[in-house]
């Protein structure tokens, strides 16, 4: 069995977005040579997500809204946790979102069912965060 680790630095230029990720996974699955197995991709920052889902951009902001509502970012004094950092929404919507997908290798391709990608959550963004892709198979 063969293993291949790869991370991937994104850095938004505002405090939430979603990104299309599967083009980077994609790449890695090439490099890797493996066309049986399984890719694991996983946000390493807590305030990070990645999950997958449709690339349609009403349904990002349909996920923006419904996560303000869940945990709003304001006013930053209704959360214990912030204190030295403003964050604890970022930490509760990643909480939300989930922090990875494992997704099936089959002949040297991601085996997604209809309309499905993969994508980086970003909840507290404006600084390098990483994630790692981290495929295993034959």
């Amino acid at each position: 069995m063969k293993s291949y680790r790869k991370e991937l630095t994104f850095n938004t230029n505002t405090r939430r977005a979603f990104l299309n990720i599967t083009p980077q996974v994609d790449k890695a699955l090439a490099e890797s040579g493996i066309v049986e197995g399984f890719c694991l991709v996983n946000a390493m920052n807590i305030t990070a997500s990645v999950f997958i889902n449709d690339h349609e951009s009403g349904l990002h902001s349909d996920f923006e809204r419904w996560l303000e509502k869940l945990a709003p970012e304001k006013p930053h004094s209704q959360y214990d946790h912030n204190g030295y950092e403003d964050n604890a929404d970022a930490h509760l919507k990643r909480s939300v979102m989930g922090r990875e997908v494992v997704v099936a290798v089959t002949n040297g391709k991601l085996d997604f069912g209809t309309w499905e990608q993969i994508f980086y959550g970003e909840f507290d963004g404006m600084r390098d965060k990483r994630v790692l892709v981290k495929i295993i198979g034959e």
